[in-house]
């Protein structure tokens, strides 16, 4: 984690920025004379709109932000007033989790709407808020995000600098094969039991099983992605129990160690959320501890519950996979492995077009696009390459699928060059040969074959063989076709095993 890379120190700025405009709202709200849980509430929604918000420009994270009351609100109101009507209230509370994780077919703006509705009735069960308590609420809402925006938009715009990119669009579908309906039904069931279950260890807290629940199911698209995220959460909540009681208890609630200590854990949220997702949950686990220790409920027995309300959380996720309309991990591998192979498929059609004297043709664009969805493939496929896999033989397809994408993304990268490259006229039809020969063995992936099937590619044109000592970049090109042909072993094409 702290030898990840960070490209432009974006997490490092990310993370600062975040514990700015956290720390601004809620002195904000403590200057308004706005009471602790209505700091608290203030100070989660900040976070939450500079984690969440994620649009691919400024203007359409400025819209998003906007939005966020807009989902919030209403469901604040609900679970104020269902306070004492347990029933009523922990069926609003699936309904929220339903169409929260429902949302998410309308992409990111979708996501943070879905995670700002969920969090804002998990709030008030945190803070046991009765309906007396909305106007504060609903006050410190509204100046944590205009505190929190200033900060994203005006003093710190970190996204006018540094280019951002939309996320690849989620796997489509209609109906039960979308898979975020499946996830909305997958999830609406995990919560019911985690609820009904924590319910019964903890009447005061089994909220923390529910939470435990919804977030497994951020971010993952598969069966297999939902358990590792489970695991990686129990291993991030139990290294936090430990912080917790090793720094957050002896604190005793003090307020100018404690809101330092909350501070670190911002940045940590902010600074590990890419990178690792325990870590991530560690940050936020010691963060839960201060906060009850401000709220003057902190003790052991708090984190050991807090332990086992994650442990029903994180059984109820996995039930909730493997038995409602799961969604196989083979098939997420398969569907965004075929994304990225038509995104090489594509920049080398672009590639090829420019080189044959076609100026509107631009590779550049698929390049970004490549490198997204190279992410999303490492995502597929965590379950596979995890140390607990028990596959070998699929572990070590999976780490070659993704070392030979490796290649491609840097491949496809260096085409960008050679297509902008004046030099590269000397040998533009070799060039362009060498395109539509990485085209087609790209295609021929993409074609679905039984095993055995021969591997894509074949003998360069007679002139290319020697062309790359005058012309380096024919080399970069047959690299790139080499890695495609080299593909079709790992990913089952010539009778080597499927890859899950």
């Amino acid at each position: 984690m702290f030898i990840a890379p960070d490209p432009g120190s974006l997490r490092l700025r990310n993370a600062t920025r975040a514990v700015i405009g956290v720390g601004a709202a809620v002195a904000v709200s403590e200057l308004c004379g706005l009471p602790l849980a209505a700091s608290i509430t203030g100070g989660l929604a900040a976070l939450l709109a500079l984690f969440t918000v994620t649009d691919a420009t400024v203007r359409a994270q400025r819209i998003t932000t906007a939005l966020l009351p807009v989902a919030g609100f209403p469901v604040l109101a609900l679970a104020t007033t269902l306070h004492g009507v347990p029933t009523a209230r922990d069926a609003a509370f699936v309904a929220v989790v339903f169409f929260g994780v429902h949302a998410r077919r309308w992409g990111v703006r979708g996501n943070a709407l879905g995670i700002f509705a969920f969090m804002s009735f998990f709030v008030t069960q945190f803070l046991h808020a009765v309906p007396s308590q909305l106007p504060e609420l609903y006050a410190a809402m509204s100046l944590s995000l205009l505190a929190a925006g200033a900060v994203r938009f005006l003093l710190w715009p970190i996204e006018r600098r540094i280019a951002s990119v939309a996320a690849p669009p989620a796997l489509p579908g209609t109906g039960l094969a979308r898979p975020t309906t499946r996830q909305a039904f997958q999830a609406a069931v995990a919560c019911s039991l985690a609820l009904s279950v924590g319910q019964v260890f903890s009447e005061e807290r089994w909220y923390w099983a529910v939470g435990t629940a919804w977030w497994i199911f951020v971010n993952t698209a598969s069966r297999g992605e939902t358990l590792v995220r489970g695991f990686r959460r129990v291993l991030g909540t139990v290294t936090g129990i430990a912080v917790g009681l090793l720094v957050a208890l002896p604190l005793h609630g003090a307020p100018v160690p404690s809101a330092t200590l909350v501070a670190v854990c911002v940045f940590g949220i902010f600074y590990t959320a890419a990178v690792s997702y325990s870590w991530m949950v560690l940050a936020v686990t010691v963060m839960a501890s201060v906060l009850y220790g401000l709220l003057g409920v902190l003790d052991p027995d708090l984190l050991v519950l807090r332990l086992v309300e994650t442990g029903v959380g994180t059984v109820c996720a996995a039930l909730a996979v493997a038995l409602v309309l799961p969604v196989r991990t083979h098939t997420t591998n398969d569907a965004w492995i075929r994304r990225a192979l038509r995104c090489v498929h594509a920049a080398t059609a672009e590639a090829a077009a420019r080189l044959a004297g076609d100026p509107g043709a631009d590779p550049a664009p698929h390049v970004a696009e490549l490198e997204l969805l190279l992410g999303r493939v490492r995502t597929a496929l965590a379950p596979l390459v995890h140390p607990l896999s028990p596959f070998r033989a699929r572990k070590a397809r999976a780490r070659r699928v993704v070392e030979l994408l490796d290649d491609c993304v840097a491949e496809v990268r260096a085409l960008v060059s050679v297509a902008a490259d004046p030099a590269t006229l000397h040998a533009a039809p070799l060039a362009a040969a060498a395109c539509r020969r990485v085209e087609a063995a790209a295609q021929a992936l993409l074609v679905s074959e039984s095993p055995g099937a021969a591997a894509p590619g074949g003998a360069p044109h007679p002139e290319e063989s020697g062309a790359h000592l005058a012309h380096p970049h024919l080399t970069g090109l047959r690299n790139l076709e080499r890695a495609l042909g080299q593909l079709a072993l790992p990913l089952g094409r010539q009778g080597g095993g499927s890859l899950v």
